[in-house]
Formats: C-alpha cells, sequence, structure tokens
C-alpha cells in the first residue's frame, strides 16, 4: 500500500483516482491506511461482492474463506479494465512502473 502511495503522485496527475479495496471491516481499514500514511479511499468489501464480480477471490487461503488476491486493475473512464494483475501469492508484490505505463496508455 506504502508503495503505491509513492507513485501516487503521477497517477493523479493522468487524472486517475486511486481506491483499494479489502474484505476487511472499514475501521480495520482507517487504521491500516493510518499506520501507513495513505492518502486515497480505502472501501470495504465486507460481503465480497467486488471480489467475487473481479474474480480475485480465493476459495480457501490459509484456511480462509472469501479472502480477495492481491490484485490491482486500472479501469477507462468507461469503466472497462484496460489493465489486470493478480498474485495467487500475497508475498508477491506488483510492479507500479507497469501500472503507471498502462495509465499512460490510456
Amino acid at each position: 500500500m506504502s508503495q503505491l502511495g509513492q507513485s501516487a503522485g503521477e497517477i493523479r496527475e493522468r487524472g486517475a483516482e486511486i481506491l483499494a479495496i479489502a474484505v476487511t471491516a472499514t475501521f480495520s481499514q482507517q487504521a491500516f491506511a493510518a499506520s501507513l500514511g495513505v492518502d486515497f479511499p480505502m472501501l470495504s468489501d465486507w460481503e465480497r461482492t467486488v471480489c467475487t464480480d473481479y474474480g480475485v477471490r480465493y476459495d480457501v487461503w490459509k484456511g480462509h474463506t472469501g479472502v480477495a488476491k492481491r490484485s490491482i486493475f486500472v479501469l477507462d473512464g468507461e469503466g472497462i479494465v484496460r489493465y489486470r494483475w493478480v498474485t495467487d501469492d500475497a508475498l508477491v508484490l506488483p510492479d507500479f512502473d507497469e501500472v503507471v505505463t498502462a495509465l499512460r496508455a490510456l
């Protein structure tokens, strides 16, 4: 999350918005965001609707059901997914330069 925050300036210069979505409760996300110093909204997918719709929901992960996979999506102004990055390994981080490159292509 903090690495994404480091790219936030260029992302916003391109007219894009950053939203983080997790299957945790809102109050937990607020504390997490504060501890990392992120300045973009963190949304709760408590009902697991978004992760299911985007195809990034684990059936079971380390004994937990309905957890979202680490993923990034870039959507254009019409809501069409133009870039998608998903990993099954939560320890793997995305290449944020690749995300910015995808934004440049819009």
